[in-house]
């Protein structure tokens, strides 16, 4: 088995040289990451400009060009035989909830999952510095190995949080839904040394919609949430609404 790794938080990010080591003595693995921290990048391609990729000193292929440019270079061209499966992260950070919508992280695993690879985006849902990428370390090979084992459809995309904690301390895994956090705080303004105003992106919301099904109470009892993503935005439900209001007719 061939694995491609990346991630958003660049080639020499500690989340991503834990998870090459824990993966490497069951495949084949190929890294191909940022060149530098690309964190909140969503699915950006660079399309204005050539991509260049490098082969790093720790032997991982950086690329200067976003976590998708990144996995759409390797499955497309750069890496032969072409990848089994991609694995995103270690994220050093959350991606819970609304965070999915921004993450370089998940956008990596998601241009896997579209070019027809199954794909596992997994991070380390800590407050402050983190500390136990072992931890997720050991939860990517718990999963590799019953991926292996017990192979999901090769639509599947799993969004994977593990608790920053000790790995005897994990309680479990659970099946989750994204849950929902209130809209972004205020940006913050400032001046520059020459007064010209500038803006600083706000912190993400508090969370809102977190009760238990969600990923945020599952991460919040010590659990490993494990959410499964689809790439199809459509909300059936509402097109027959559309399709009336279209046509004139009276929404309900």
């Amino acid at each position: 088995m061939h694995i491609l790794l990346s991630n958003d938080d660049g080639y020499l990010a500690e989340g991503l040289v834990a998870l090459a080591g824990a993966l490497r003595p069951y495949a084949d693995i190929s890294v191909v990451a940022p060149d530098r921290n690309r964190s909140a990048a969503s699915n950006s391609l660079t399309l204005e400009m050539p991509l260049r990729a490098h082969v790093a000193d720790n032997g991982f292929i950086k690329v200067d060009g976003t976590p998708t440019d990144c996995v759409h270079l390797a499955i497309t061209g750069l890496l032969e035989p072409e990848p089994d499966m991609v694995f995103a992260g270690i994220n050093h950070g959350a991606n819970l909830g609304d965070d999915v919508l921004y993450s370089g992280t998940v956008a990596a695993a998601t241009e896997g999952r579209f070019l027809g690879l199954p794909a596992v985006a997994i991070s380390l849902a800590c407050n402050e510095e983190p500390q136990h990428f072992e931890t997720a370390a050991e939860v990517a090979v718990v999963l590799l190995k019953r991926l292996v084992d017990r192979p999901l459809p090769r639509d599947t995309l799993l969004n994977v949080n593990v608790p920053d904690v000790a790995p005897e301390d994990i309680q479990g895994y659970r099946a989750t839904r994204l849950g929902q956090r209130h809209k972004s705080e205020p940006v913050i303004k400032q001046r520059d040394p020459r007064g010209r105003s500038i803006y600083w992106i706000g912190p993400p919301g508090a969370e809102q919609d977190a009760g238990p099904g969600t990923d945020f109470h599952a991460v919040s009892m010590g659990f490993v949430s494990i959410t499964p993503l689809q790439l199809d935005l459509t909300w059936y439900d509402r097109i027959n609404m559309v399709r009336n209001w279209l046509s004139g007719e009276v929404c309900a």
